[in-house]
C-alpha cells in the first residue's frame, strides 16, 4: 500500500487524518553474517519492500495498533503497562520500540498507528526491524525528540532484545534506517562508523537475485541465541572483549588455544573468516570488480554451513543449484534455520537461474520459492 492508502485507511479506523506517514525498508546482506553482536563488520543494503506506517500522537498514556497484514481489529495498550517478554504477538515489535524511547527517558504520551508492510515475514529480511525504525522515526519526528538515525537504530535494537526477546545485533535496524539508494553500507558494528559503498548492479549488467525459500525462521528461537552464547563463550576464552578483536592472521593461533572446544573452535573461525570476507568485499567493490565478489559470497555460504551449521537444505538447494546454472555466486543471507538466499548472476541469465531453482525445489517436493531481483533502495524516511 502507498502513503496514500496507508493515511486512508487510518481515517477509517481513526476517524481523523494521520499527522505523518513514514517508511522503513527490508534489508539485504550482501555479506557480514553473524558478525554484528560480535562487534565486526556488515555489509547490507535496503530492499524496496517496506513497512509504512500511518502515525498521530495521542496524550493519555494509550497506544493503539492496526496492521493491514494480521487479521484483526485496533489492538489498544497502555503505556505504563507495558513489560519486557510479556507481548507474544506482532505488536510486540512497535510497542517495544515505545517501551524503549521511554525507558530512555524520551517523552512518548501515546499514539494511534496503521501499519502495512510489504517486507516479507520469516525470511531473513528484517521485516521485524522495518517495522520498529518506521515507529521509531515517526515518533522521533512528531514528538521531536531529535534523535540522529544510529540512535534510532540502537533503540530499535534494545526493544527487539530486551521487551521482544529476540538476542539480534544492530545491523537490520541499522541498515533500514541508514541505507542510502544505489548503495551498501559498510557498517563497524563496534563503533556504528558508516560508509556508503556504491553498489550499481545494472550499470554492470548484474543482477543480485532474492531466493526467498518459504521456509520460516525466528530469531527468539533457542539455536540463533546458542550461537550467541558459543561466540561470547569464545571470546571470554581467547581473552578479548569481543570475536572481532582476533585478528585473520592470527586465527590459527587462536583456534589452537581453544583445546577440545570443537563447537566454539567451529564459530569463532566463521565468525574471523566472515569479517575478513567483508572487508575483502569492500575492496573489490572500491576497486569496481563487482564480478569478483561472487566467490566471496559462496565462501561466506560454505562458513555458515559447516562452521555456523545454521543454513538447511532449502537454502543449499538454492546455492547448489544456481552454481550450477553458472551464479557469480551465491548465499544464504540472513539469521538461518530458512529464510533467503541471494544469487550474484549476469543479468542474461537471471530467466535461467530462476527456472533452475524452481524446477530444483519441484523436483525435491519443496515449496515453491519466490524469487525476486534485490535492488539497493533507500532508508528509513518521511512520506507525507
Amino acid at each position: 500500500m502507498g502513503a496514500q492508502q496507508v493515511a486512508e485507511r487510518f481515517a477509517e479506523l481513526y476517524g481523523a487524518e494521520p499527522e505523518g506517514v513514514w517508511a522503513a525498508p527490508g534489508r539485504v546482506n550482501l555479506i557480514g553474517e553473524h558478525t554484528d553482536y560480535n562487534d565486526g563488520f556488515v555489509m547490507p543494503f535496503a530492499l524496496p519492500h517496506q513497512a509504512v506506517a500511518a502515525v498521530s500522537r495521542r496524550d493519555d498514556g494509550v497506544l493503539r495498533l492496526h496492521s493491514e497484514d494480521v487479521e484483526g481489529g485496533v489492538v489498544e495498550l497502555r503505556l505504563d503497562a507495558l513489560a519486557p517478554q510479556t507481548d507474544r504477538e506482532w505488536t510486540a515489535y512497535p510497542a517495544g520500540v515505545v517501551w524503549a524511547l521511554r525507558e530512555a527517558g524520551h517523552e512518548v504520551t501515546g499514539a494511534d498507528v496503521h501499519l502495512s508492510s510489504t517486507v516479507p515475514t520469516g525470511a531473513g529480511l528484517s521485516s521485524s526491524a522495518a517495522l520498529e525504525v518506521v515507529i521509531a522515526l515517526a515518533l522521533n519526528d512528531l514528538y521531536d525528540l531529535g534523535l540522529q538515525r544510529w540512535k534510532l537504530a540502537r533503540l530499535c535494537q534494545r526493544a527487539e532484545n530486551v521487551y521482544v526477546g529476540a538476542p539480534t545485533g544492530i545491523m537490520d535496524q541499522t541498515a533500514s534506517a541508514c541505507c542510502e539508494q544505489g548503495h551498501a553500507l559498510f557498517l563497524d558494528t563496534r563503533d556504528l562508523s558508516q560508509q556508503q559503498i556504491p553498489f550499481d548492479l545494472v550499470a554492470e549488467g548484474l543482477r543480485l537475485l532474492v531466493v526467498d525459500t518459504r521456509v520460516k525462521h525466528a530469531h527468539s528461537g533457542g539455536e540463533y541465541g546458542k550461537r550467541r552464547a558459543g561466540c561470547e563463550k569464545g571470546a571470554a576464552l581467547l581473552g578479548v572483549d569481543a570475536l572481532r578483536d582476533i585478528p585473520y592472521d592470527g586465527l590459527d593461533a587462536a583456534l589452537a588455544r581453544l583445546g577440545d572446544e570443537e563447537e566454539v573452535i567451529r564459530l569463532v573461525r566463521h565468525v574471523v573468516t566472515e569479517d575478513e570476507r567483508v572487508e575483502r568485499t569492500v575492496a573489490l567493490l572500491r576497486a569496481g570488480d563487482t564480478r569478483a565478489i561472487g566467490p566471496v559470497l559462496t565462501e561466506g555460504h560454505a562458513s555458515l554451513r559447516d562452521d555456523f551449521r545454521i543454513s538447511c537444505p532449502e537454502l543449499d538447494l538454492v546455492v547448489d543449484t544456481a552454481l550450477a546454472a553458472g551464479a557469480l555466486g551465491a548465499r544464504m543471507t540472513g539469521g538461518g534455520f530458512g529464510g533467503s538466499a541471494i544469487v550474484l548472476a549476469e543479468a542474461a541469465d537471471v530467466d535461467t537461474l530462476t527456472k533452475a531453482v524452481e524446477e530444483a525445489f519441484a523436483a525435491a517436493d519443496f515449496k515453491t520459492p519466490r524469487v525476486f531481483e534485490a535492488v539497493p533502495s533507500a532508508g528509513a524516511r518521511r512520506l507525507s
